[in-house]
């Protein structure tokens, strides 16, 4: 039955409905004798007791109600009122733990507190001769105060019901009819002992296989015995062991494995015999006895699932505080600890940053929203917790006092304190940055976009200056990555030029112009203490001795860890993911391939279906026809990238170039006999061309030293839109070019501005041209006359990237930020009029990569349907490795 406010069962009045279950309905309620706030458990009818049973229950009841213990809820009475059976307890504010265990794992800490408290609990009752049996999540609450053991005895009562009627494992199917009297079964069933499912009589060992049980999810986020039916799971719960808690906490004590382990043992008298026991030896845990003190050296390893977030609470507990996370460098006797890390649940990091002093990771990750945010992970708990106010973050950096990050978003650097409570813009930068770093003096290093030089501002805020200049007789393209050296004026960044030969990681100064190559590599590198060079080559992450006084390298490199891989040879960023603190904590990723997934869209965001097979594909790119899609195809193993064309009609997948360089940004001819596209096979990226057969040889269509990208093929095949980055003018950074197909292909620009203009498409009767311009500080779409530029028009008003026309030229699609699908009704005429753009739909996208390629999705000629290029289902991040120590062995 259902009570009403205000109604009353004796003395007690009903405030309201907190719950309910198989074991009844509760509700808060309040004693008008004591004048105080209780809950009442009513029970449900079928609990209705014999006159024999009553007997039996009430004396239950009594020994249950003379537990006084503060981690055990108070029973304070028992009533029957019009054949309504009910029980008063104590009233308590918190969550359970069933609710706690959805969100994750708990800390080490809070495990041991927890468990403590429980076998408290239990070794009171006990001692009592009351058994709970029927010890899960949900029965587990916790408060302010610790955790409280609630519903003792509630297991015995439904026996009382039911005497020996009902036996077996048929008791299984009837939902919350968990029996106790022998031959029959209780508890809920990933909880339950082997002599419970056998039907046999319980006593306290019953309650420590269910707390061993309830230990291992605490600490790992997961259950013990699982199975995908009653069936399975009472198997496993009857032959098989789990893994131990330290397969997938590797930093877990061996002493916790063990209590763990004996508690869940198959057989009773193989179990713990007492809760004071078990009690005893999570104290000693806590207290970090020997025994805890002894932790496995744990290496990552490939393809091996993600082993959960590690916690340096138990490094703590473990001894290992002292030599891992706060020295400045490791002792003699300490040893290297690698650690498997996943972000978030459902989550993709796209970044990584530890602390200077170790003690914190800060990462962007990208949620199943499509949002990007910046996290902070204290190694010291394993939970991360997302900062306000940073969506779409990118390429975090700490302040040098482990107070404060610097992040990119909108357009703009900006900083926030660790504690999340002050966040400030400090400058323009661009949408596209390329990094940053801080020094002691409180200055901040940074490359505003992928074609500048870097440059400085305060971390106070104000306008920025230039830092580096580009070299022109070297071809330079971008200076990016700067990482402050120990002294904080001089630094190390990355260059890169059109001449192979030129680029590298450069040491430069504050106070001079003058720079020095250090390494020839193709992504960022980093200082480690106590005096190394931190790199990526061929996908591995290398260490040489460095001395960061004369600003020279010796010796050899060594390999620190393998298959890190770079953003470089599979993107444009040259970001390789991985960060080092001063105290011997080294952070790293993979950039393991990310697996999307081309998925047809209705108008209204319904999937229609996905086309041909995941695979790590970039820009795909339409036939005129709506037959092929053209797209680019990374691979995992080379980090290379090649063309290959997607029959849609039949799901083949066809390879359609073949260099061993990077071959991106297909455009199709208008009439879909050929494709144009760019490659670096030159050292700097050129056009070129071949029929879309693939049956003929790559034809060189455009060569120079400036860094091309086709984006477009106007539809009466004149000519072809492409974008150019020119290092050699210093007024420009992308610029919008048009090449003529007649006979002398002699280029013209389109766009040359101080500002990026990029992503360009020709309207299908090539009287207008949609770009995406960052002249406002942000990036958003522009269209204007062509092939003469004029009558700028904005059609986006909150940011927007990627436009795309309808075949008819009477709609515009663009991305908004956040990956946002928006359309702009288009109106014919001789001027350019767009409607208010509006909303179609959320797209899950690769966040890390926009505004660096040309698109991530194509519309049908009608404009009724979106290929997209989403992460696929169940895709998750590349795990991070958290390496403590690891330089020890290391010879400099």
């Amino acid at each position: 039955m259902t009570l009403t406010a205000g109604s009353r069962l004796g003395p007690y009045e009903i405030l309201t409905l907190i719950g309910a279950g198989g074991m009844g309905e509760v509700y808060k309620a309040r004693d008008t004798r004591l004048d105080r706030t209780v809950a009442i458990k009513v029970l449900p009818s079928r609990l209705s007791l014999s006159q024999e049973a009553r007997l039996r229950f009430d004396r239950e009841a009594k020994a249950v109600s003379s537990l006084n213990h503060p981690h055990i809820c108070t029973l304070h009475d028992v009533g029957q009122q019009e054949g309504v059976e009910f029980l008063v307890m104590e009233y308590l504010e918190g969550e359970t733990l069933a609710a706690r265990l959805e969100k994750g794992p708990l800390a080490l800490d809070q495990v041991l507190r927890t468990a403590i408290e429980i076998a408290s609990a239990l070794d009171k009752a006990h001692r009592q001769g009351l058994i709970h049996r029927d010890l899960k999540p949900a029965n587990v609450m916790l408060t302010k105060s610790g955790a409280k053991l609630l519903d003792f005895g509630l297991a015995k009562l439904q026996g009382l019901e039911a005497g020996s009627s009902t036996a077996g494992v048929s008791a299984l199917t009837t939902e919350g009819r968990n029996l106790t009297a022998e031959g029959t079964i209780l508890g809920t069933f990933a909880y339950m002992a082997p002599e419970q499912l056998e039907g046999k009589e319980a006593d306290a060992r019953t309650d420590l296989f269910a707390l061993g049980v309830l230990i291992y999810e605490m600490a790992t986020g997961k259950r013990a015995f699982q199975g995908k039916s009653q069936a399975s799971l009472i198997s496993a719960i009857m032959s098989f062991d789990p893994q131990p808690i330290s397969a997938l906490q590797p930093m877990t004590p061996p002493a916790l494995d063990r209590v763990v382990k004996v508690c869940i043992a198959k057989d009773p008298d193989e179990r713990w015999q007492t809760s004071h026991d078990v009690m005893l030896q999570l104290t000693f845990i806590a207290e970090g006895g020997p025994q805890a003190a002894s932790s496995a050296s744990v290496a990552a390893r490939r393809g091996r699932e993600n082993l959960g977030w590690i916690v340096a609470g138990v490094l703590l507990l473990a001894g290992l505080a002292a030599i891992a996370l706060y020295p400045r460098q490791s002792t003699p006797d300490a040893r290297v600890i690698r650690l498997s890390v996943s972000p978030p649940e459902g989550s993709t990091v796209e970044s990584i940053s530890v602390s200077p002093d170790g003690r914190r990771l800060a990462f962007v990750a990208m949620g199943p929203d499509g949002r990007t945010l910046l996290w902070l992970r204290p190694l010291d708990s394993y939970a991360a917790q997302p900062l306000v106010g940073t969506e779409g973050a990118a390429w975090p950096f700490w302040s040098p006092d482990n107070r404060s990050l610097g992040f990119f978003a909108q357009g703009k650097l900006k900083r926030i304190d660790a504690a999340g409570s002050l966040l400030q813009t400090l400058c323009d930068a661009s949408d596209d940055p390329r990094g940053g770093t801080w020094n002691q003096d409180g200055i901040i290093l940074f490359s505003p976009n992928f074609g500048s030089p870097l440059h400085q501002v305060s971390a106070g805020g104000g306008t920025s200056t230039p830092v580096t200049a580009l070299d022109a007789s070297q071809a330079e393209t971008s200076h990016r990555w700067p990482s402050f050296l120990p002294d904080g004026r001089h630094f190390i960044y990355l260059v890169r030029s059109a001449q192979p030969d030129h680029r590298g990681i450069y040491v430069a100064s504050l106070n001079s112009k003058d720079a020095r190559r250090l390494v020839s590599v193709e992504s960022s590198a980093a200082y480690a203490a106590p005096g190394y060079l931190l790199f990526v080559r061929e996908r591995i992450l290398m260490a040489q001795p460095f001395d960061a006084t004369k600003f020279q390298i010796s010796g050899d490199s060594f390999p620190v860890a393998e298959g890190v891989g770079s953003f470089g040879e599979s993107g444009p960023t040259g970001y390789a993911p991985f960060s080092a603190s001063g105290t011997g904590v080294l952070a790293h990723g993979s950039v393991a391939a990310r697996m999307t997934q081309l998925v047809w869209f209705d108008r209204t965001g319904q999937p229609l279906g996905p086309i041909g097979p995941p695979g790590t594909y970039t820009e795909p790119a339409l036939s005129p026809d709506g037959q092929r899609v053209a797209l680019g195809r990374d691979d995992p193993k080379t980090g290379r990238s090649d063309l290959w064309v997607l029959d849609l009609s039949r799901g083949v997948l066809s390879r359609f170039t073949f260099h061993p360089s990077n071959d991106y940004w297909a455009v199709w001819s208008p009439d879909g006999s050929r494709i144009v596209w760019a490659s670096d096979r030159a050292g700097h990226d050129d056009l070129y061309l071949k029929p879309s057969s693939g049956a003929s040889q790559d034809e060189l269509l455009l060569e120079s030293d400036h860094v091309k990208w086709p984006d477009d093929w106007s539809r009466d095949g004149r000519f072809i839109v492409y974008e150019e980055s020119n290092p050699t003018n210093p007024k420009t950074l992308v610029d919008l070019w048009v090449l003529p197909l007649s006979a002398d292909r002699k280029p013209f620009p389109f766009l040359r501005t101080e500002f990026n203009e990029t992503h360009a498409q020709l309207s299908p009767d090539s009287r207008w041209m949609a770009y995406v311009s960052d002249e406002s500080g942000r990036a958003e779409v522009y269209v204007q006359t062509f092939p003469r530029a004029g009558g700028k028009r904005q059609v986006s008003t909150d940011g927007g990237d990627q436009p795309q026309w309808r075949r008819d030229g009477r709609e515009l699609f663009y991305l908004a930020p956040e990956g946002k699908l928006m359309a702009a009704e288009v109106k014919g005429g001789p001027t350019f009029e767009a409607a208010v753009p509006v909303p179609l739909f959320g797209v899950r996208v690769p966040a890390v990569s926009i505004g660096s390629f040309r698109n991530h999705f194509v519309v049908s000629p009608d404009g009724q349907r979106f290929l997209v290029n989403t992460i696929a289902e169940g895709a998750s991040s590349s795990p991070i490795t958290v390496v403590l120590n690891w330089t020890v062995g290391s010879k400099k």
